[in-house]
């Protein structure tokens, strides 16, 4: 595909949060990547548009049979004022890896990677300075054609959108203690692996709130 990214920004910038005040994934900047994907035309128009909600139809397939996949990576700002993407070819060659297992097609990985940087640059304002926080970039792909019926679907949404964030754990830098038991199992042997997709995550739930007591409180009468 060799179309060229349009640009169009927002009118209404966000107010950007103070980089003490940064969580882990609740603040989110004022653009998203898109492209599109039809079987008779592969990937199409590559853009940039102001962050706003998708609309689905409620036979999207991703939401009924989970076809779709995410990654994710952080930009840092540099003690120069440079900003800089880590290991992102990895990144990007992890996320064909697991669109190839999720019956997914493939992208251009200079499309891939051309996303990330076009929409970190729209919103490299956005990037925070203090040690410890970073801008993360988290690109999805769904399957976006409306049916039910078990096949890979013919239609596709990948979009990518950015969040500055702090330390993924409260405690920040601090031991994070952990339980280790055998009753649960997040990705089996011939399933879906090291694919970063959503059900492997959704697995992971239970036994972490399991490992917390949460799960025993909400049973509770």
């Amino acid at each position: 595909m060799s179309d060229a990214i349009r640009i169009t920004r927002t009118a209404q910038k966000r107010q950007k949060p103070k980089d003490k005040d940064l969580a882990f994934g609740t603040d989110f900047t004022d653009h998203m990547f898109l492209v599109d994907f039809q079987e008779e035309k592969g990937w199409y128009d590559p853009r940039v548009e102001p962050y706003g909600p998708l609309a689905l139809d409620p036979a999207t397939a991703v939401l009924h049979y989970g076809q779709g996949l995410f990654e994710g990576l952080k930009a840092f700002r540099g003690g120069d004022g440079k900003i800089r993407l880590f290991r992102p070819n990895k990144h990007v060659e992890r996320l064909n890896r697991t669109a190839t297992k999720m019956c997914i097609p493939t992208l251009d990985p200079d499309l891939v990677l051309k996303s990330w940087t076009t929409l970190v640059d729209v919103d490299r304002d956005w990037v925070p300075s203090a040690v410890g926080t970073s801008l993360y970039v988290r690109p999805t792909i769904i399957a976006s054609e409306a049916f039910l019926g078990v096949r890979p679907a013919k239609e596709y949404l990948y979009f990518v959108i950015l969040s500055p964030v702090g330390a993924y754990y409260a405690e920040g830098m601090a031991p994070v203690k952990i339980k280790v038991i055998d009753n649960y199992v997040r990705a089996v042997v011939g399933g879906l692996g090291e694919a970063k997709t959503s059900a492997n995550y959704a697995a992971s739930l239970h036994a972490a709130e399991d490992a917390t007591g949460n799960t025993s409180k909400k049973s509770a009468p």
